[in-house]
């Protein structure tokens, strides 16, 4: 058996148990997101755009639906990196089930990446569907933007896993949703331009992932996009997904060889 096809067969056991459990995850990956997009993007906009509006008069509702996608991207990442993944190792102890296969530790790693790309490509799509359906589509080069929300998530999929594998209980997941996923979330630019946070605070927010996903959906959704831009924001993106797989691989055989 092939190292492909044992990566394979990884993500194919994934996607067996999402087929009977992806009614849970319906109204948290795909109805809410949507939801919160015309809430935010129409509610709240729609004030905003009678104050006076963005700069270059872009509709709110438009300027803040790609950043919501790269924010998609990250939140579905982070979920299915931590609980699914200790789940296997500390609960039901699948990944050891696995190993005692010809399965070995570099293809769980990599089948369980593949499958989290796979989730963010189906959470992606639905919400870039829905930005079609309201009409805040402005660049044909906006399809691209389901690619960078899905890079997004993968920069966050792969440090969270390598983390995920060193814990045996799931406490520290606390500290990574209260004190890292929300306030990106919230100040990395899904909201409003990282240029209205204080002059201190912005060299952080462009030193985050998610500021680069979110600037590179956004460029792409506008039709504002720049070969060199393009290609710094998905540099760092891949440039922390691969560190972060890395590190995943030697966690991962830590918690999973004796």
């Amino acid at each position: 058996m092939s190292a492909a096809v044992r990566t394979l067969r990884v993500l194919e056991y994934n996607a067996r148990v999402y087929r009977r459990s992806w009614r849970g995850t319906l109204f948290i990956t795909f109805l809410s997101p949507i939801l919160f997009l015309g809430a935010m993007g129409f509610g709240l906009g729609g004030f905003v755009d009678r104050s006076g509006g963005l700069p270059g008069g872009v509709p709110y509702a438009v300027f803040l639906a790609p950043g919501l996608l790269a924010a998609q991207g990250m939140q579905t990442a982070a979920f299915e990196s931590t609980y699914p993944v200790m789940g296997r190792i500390v609960w039901d102890r699948i990944y050891h089930a696995m190993l005692a296969t010809p399965i070995g530790v570099r293809d769980i790693v990599l089948g369980q990446f593949a499958w989290i790309a796979l989730r963010l490509l189906l959470v992606t799509g639905v919400f870039f569907g829905a930005m079609v359906a309201f009409g805040l589509v402005r660049s044909p080069f906006a399809v691209l933007a389901v690619g960078a929300a899905t890079l997004t998530g993968l920069a966050f999929a792969a440090p969270i896993m390598a983390f995920t594998a060193t814990q045996r209980n799931d406490q520290g997941f606390n500290a990574i949703f209260r004190f890292g996923i929300t306030p990106l979330f919230l100040f990395s630019g899904t909201f409003f331009p990282v240029e209205q946070l204080p002059g201190l605070v912005q060299p952080i927010a462009w030193l985050t992932p998610t500021y680069h996903g979110v600037a590179l959906a956004r460029d792409l959704a506008l039709g504002t996009v720049t070969p060199l831009g393009a290609l710094v924001h998905a540099g760092v993106l891949v440039a922390v997904a691969g560190v972060g797989l890395a590190a995943a691989l030697v966690t991962f055989r830590r918690a999973l060889v004796v």
